[in-house]
């Protein structure tokens, strides 16, 4: 191959494949059409030999060689991007392309909406994708640029990835407002639950794996007691949903509980031992720290997470 006659563009073209899988967001990431990034694309397989992608349904799957090749072609790109951008001026309103976000169904609700907004009236060529957490691993996400940044609860992850302390999310117990045990207890709203009754009545959980463990789980074992999780769901409205029909509480993001509450007819009660308050956080790949555009939506994220303060 003549590397001196090589365009670099086309790896360009090959980068945004590897992070979107499909040729039309690979386009709009770069901005090119569809044609141009099929052309791209078969200009790469000529030259490498290689096939790169295979169509798999809607998604354009890469070879073993592609995805061999895609970490050093990031991390060239990405230091290309530096060098050039040091010391020049960051113009949002001029910057045309997406960023992939992932994180739990509550943010999408509550901090997406006024993200959106800021980003459409300050970078209008920016487009934002938010992923559900249960996508896969966030380092493994994040080293294949498969997402840009995550919102999550504290996880144990790299050094190489960098994290920023958004907000702290304190447990709230939601039960339907007619909820027969609690009316005959006597338990008003806002008021902590009794412990034998928090553990007696069935729960429904958020986990994005089916696991029944977290916070108030490991609270309660260190008491020598547990609750009884007789439903566990992917998605926090869908907790809140079931929560809604019938006898069963959860613990929540008091966050979530709050926004929810007069929509599906929760009453919010405290719960009856002191949970440790998780924080969340911010993450995204080391490498993005210097990048202007990435460091510009990072701003905007947290200014954006002081609906959940």
């Amino acid at each position: 191959m003549n590397f001196a006659a090589f365009d670099l563009n086309l790896l360009r073209v090959f980068d945004a494949l590897m992070r979107e899988r499909s040729a039309t967001r690979a386009g709009e990431r770069v901005g090119l059409s569809q044609p141009a990034v099929s052309a791209a694309l078969n200009r790469l397989r000529h030259l490498l030999a290689d096939e790169l992608f295979v169509r798999q349904a809607n998604e354009m799957v890469p070879t073993p060689r592609a995805l061999a090749l895609a970490p050093p072609l990031r991390d060239a790109l990405d230091r290309i991007e530096h060098a050039l951008s040091a010391g020049a001026r960051f113009d949002p309103a001029a910057e045309v392309r997406s960023f992939t976000l992932m994180g739990a169904d509550f943010f999408s609700m509550l901090m997406m909406p006024g993200l959106s907004e800021t980003v459409s009236e300050l970078a209008p060529g920016i487009s934002l994708h938010l992923i559900d957490s249960a996508r896969g691993d966030v380092d493994q996400l994040l080293i294949n640029d498969k997402i840009d940044m995550a919102v999550e609860r504290p996880l144990d992850l790299p050094d190489w990835i960098s994290r920023q302390t958004l907000f702290v999310s304190p447990f709230a117990v939601i039960a339907a407002r007619r909820h027969p045990d609690l009316a005959a207890a006597g338990v008003k709203e806002g008021e902590a639950l009794p412990l034998d009754l928090f553990c007696a009545l069935p729960h429904a959980l958020r986990s994005i794996d089916g696991s029944t463990t977290g916070f108030v789980s490991d609270t309660l074992a260190a008491m020598g007691r547990r609750r009884r999780v007789v439903l566990t769901l992917p998605q926090f409205y869908g907790v809140g949903l079931a929560v809604s029909r019938g006898r069963l509480l959860a613990a929540v993001p008091q966050q979530f509980a709050r926004a929810v509450a007069d929509e599906l007819e929760l009453a919010i009660y405290q719960p009856p031992i002191a949970i440790p308050v998780p924080e969340v956080r911010l993450y995204w790949h080391r490498r993005h720290d210097d990048s202007p555009a990435h460091r510009w939506l990072r701003e905007q994220v947290v200014a954006a997470a002081v609906v959940f303060v």
